[in-house]
């Protein structure tokens, strides 16, 4: 058995959209910890905006190495109603969308980025096993929020954290109880 794992940059107030806004805190134990979670993944699960972005950057991104290496090989499965071609390595989910994730979960380890409303998506229909988030000392006021759909309380268990000396944390939750309205995936 898989599970869906989301990760996520998030400022303090809970946005995610473009962060850009992280990089003046990069540390080290960044690195890690986002190598270790891909490292764990078997495949990417991404929405259409994400898989887009990521498909036109990462073939030809800078970085060498073993995480470069992972992002490019690993199968990519994208929820997308309007991308019927897909290159790196993709894979569109064909039917139903939450049928096919609850599928793909049960054979592999997934890990969304970004894909603001697919995580939505995954969370109201209780597919999302764990939050690893880098949450920066930043208050942004406006943009694309990380719980933008909560209409009812759900339950995290921290399962570990550790605070950088920049004011980063990093923190794993595991989702222990969820129930929530399920909107429609558009």
């Amino acid at each position: 058995m898989g599970k869906v794992v989301v990760a996520e940059f998030v400022s303090l107030d809970g946005f995610i959209q473009d962060p850009a806004w992280t990089a003046p805190f990069w540390h080290d134990r960044i690195g890690d910890f986002k190598s270790a979670e891909l490292q764990e993944a078997e495949a990417l699960l991404l929405g259409r905006s994400t898989y887009q972005m990521f498909a036109a950057s990462w073939p030809n991104h800078p970085e060498q190495g073993a995480y470069k290496d992972k992002m490019n090989a690993m199968p990519k499965y994208v929820a997308t109603t309007t991308l019927t071609q897909l290159e790196w390595n993709a894979q569109r989910i064909e039917g139903e969308v939450t049928e096919g994730i609850a599928k793909l979960r049960t054979e592999r380890n997934l890990l969304v980025f970004g894909s603001g409303t697919l995580v939505d998506y995954l969370r109201a229909h209780e597919l999302v096993d764990e939050y690893r988030l880098v949450i920066y000392p930043v208050l942004l006021g406006n943009g694309l929020r990380l719980f933008n759909l909560t209409e009812v309380e759900a339950t995290l268990t921290l399962n570990n954290s550790q605070a950088l000396d920049n004011g980063v944390l990093l923190a794993t939750y595991r989702v222990s109880a969820n129930s929530v309205t399920r909107p429609s995936f558009g």
